[in-house]
């Protein structure tokens, strides 16, 4: 906090979810009263980082992209040990904070007003973007880097100050993470990271709302915690930027390419475990290739190597026991008209392995498709973080958009189809911010708007130019140099038309 450290309350350990007895890294964990103090810390810091002119700070965002550039594989690593997430995977999210940072190091000369048309002379009317103070961030673990850029760098570039609360288990890359932007030369206050569990970061963040040190609430975890955050957000008159769930339906015609499928299937539904916001939820499958797809899918499945994820694996463990538990919940939901084609279910474990492979003791979890999903099931309603993906059918592509949208999440979605009839009648009808065609669920490139709808999030949207409007207020000047007051909408001048004149 403010370029210092600070000691918590109480010791939180981050531990390896392939090696649960390995302690990554230990943490303290501040109270709310700390979590206000470090908003006021960045208050004060956000006043001077604004002075800097933002092709500056541009240069600043670029460095960090090159700092991270340099540490890739250090720092991918880290992730892989910390949450268990595939060192494949890993690398592709540290690549996407550079992505971000090469983003916006051109956003810092195009931070773009508007000089506009005055309706009276001698007057000129501008537009200009203001940073809107202090961000507050709170991220997932999920992705532990790769997010939390999506947040920070933008924030930052935009004039802003950041308190950053990432997650507990994901600590040592988010410590990893910091200490990169800090190396970038920013000043002291201006990046502050928070180590906090749940029920004080939330007692925090209202203090600080209260106190009028918080401008903007960033926030990416589950529908549940979201409403709450943007419930507190708009007591304070603020829309929160919401990055929550998804239940990502994947609709496969019958003019699919259907090994083109099962592939992308394969990697949204259990690819990072299918821990994932984008992870594939349903696959909507046409009757009459509905037999060929599950025994295929089932076959890929099959196939896919689980294990250490610093091996050559499709999936790792669970990111930690939390999970791990909430998964072994989710797997009670299988109900007797339910047909699990995929083998075993459960943790891969000597009683219960995985051809070979018996866990090593890691969280790991069979993956597990479900066919027989109907539209009531809680399998096919609520989002399963974990391994699980269910299958359903439909006969018709009005019937398959209905059921991608019943759900009422609105955050990723795709298609599968060789007609492009088919593929925009379902990008008109989803209600997901974000489609693909023949492409999985998964994947968001840094230049595209990220976000979703309805249970997934308010409407906000990350990367890209969009999120500028996330951390910044758009202010309008006029400046009359006529030497009179101009009254607008009332000394106008009229040219007045004949409108009766015909030819």
């Amino acid at each position: 906090m403010g370029g210092k450290d600070t000691t918590g309350e109480s010791v939180y350990e981050s531990t390896n979810p392939a090696r649960p007895g390995e302690v990554v890294a230990r943490v303290g964990l501040a109270d709310a009263a700390a979590f206000a103090a470090a908003c006021r810390t960045a208050k004060e810091a956000q006043r001077e980082w604004a002075k800097v002119p933002a092709p500056v700070r541009g240069r600043v965002i670029a460095s960090i992209g090159r700092l991270v550039e340099a540490n890739a594989e250090s720092l991918a690593r880290l992730v892989t040990r910390e949450i268990g997430k595939p060192y494949a995977e890993a690398l592709g999210e540290v690549r996407e904070i550079v992505d971000t940072c090469d983003f916006f190091l051109g956003e810092g000369r195009r931070l773009y007003g508007q000089t506009v048309p005055s309706e009276m002379p001698d007057k000129n009317l501008f537009t200009f973007r203001n940073p809107v103070g202090v961000a507050a961030v709170i991220t997932a673990g999920n992705f532990p880097v790769a997010v939390p850029s999506w947040y920070l760098v933008p924030a930052l570039l935009c004039g802003n100050a950041v308190v950053w609360k990432p997650a507990e288990y994901a600590a040592a890359s988010a410590e990893a993470m910091y200490r990169l932007f800090a190396a970038s030369g920013l000043p002291d206050g201006v990046l502050n990271v928070v180590f906090a569990d749940g029920a004080q970061t939330f007692a925090g963040l209202e203090l600080a709302l209260e106190e009028g040190s918080v401008h903007k609430v960033g926030f990416t975890g589950s529908s549940e915690v979201g409403r709450k955050v943007g419930e507190l957000a708009g007591r304070h008159l603020q829309s929160a930027c919401l990055e929550l769930g998804g239940k990502n339906p994947m609709v496969i015609m019958p003019d699919a390419d259907l090994d083109l499928a099962v592939e992308g299937a394969l990697f949204s539904g259990f690819g990072t475990a299918g821990q994932r916001c984008t992870s594939l939820g349903t696959v909507i499958v046409h009757e009459s290739v509905h037999d060929e797809f599950v025994e295929r899918f089932a076959r890929a499945a099959a196939a896919a190597r689980i294990g250490d994820p610093e091996q050559d694996v499709l999936a790792g463990p669970l990111l930690d026991q939390k999970f791990a538990d909430r998964y072994e919940e989710y797997l009670t939901w299988i109900q007797p008209h339910h047909e699990v084609v995929s083998g075993s279910t459960g943790r891969i474990t000597e009683d219960n392995p995985r051809g070979d492979f018996d866990g090593d003791g890691g969280l790991y979890y069979h993956p597990v498709i479900v066919d027989g999903v109907r539209p009531g099931d809680r399998l096919f309603l609520e989002e399963t973080f974990g391994p699980i993906v269910g299958v359903t059918t439909f006969s018709t592509l009005d019937e398959a958009v209905e059921l991608a949208n019943r759900p009422g999440y609105g955050l990723s979605s795709s298609i599968y189809t060789t007609n492009p009839k088919h593929a925009f009648r379902f990008r008109e009808g989803i209600s997901a911010g974000m489609v693909s065609v023949n492409n999985s669920t998964s994947g968001a490139e840094a230049h595209l708007p990220f976000g979703g709808n309805g249970k997934s999030g308010n409407g906000s949207r990350q990367s890209g130019m969009w999120v500028l409007d996330q951390f910044t207020r758009w202010q309008a000047m006029n400046w009359d140099f006529s030497g009179r007051l101009q009254k607008a909408q009332m000394d106008v001048a009229e040219i007045v038309p004949d409108l009766e004149f015909r030819i």
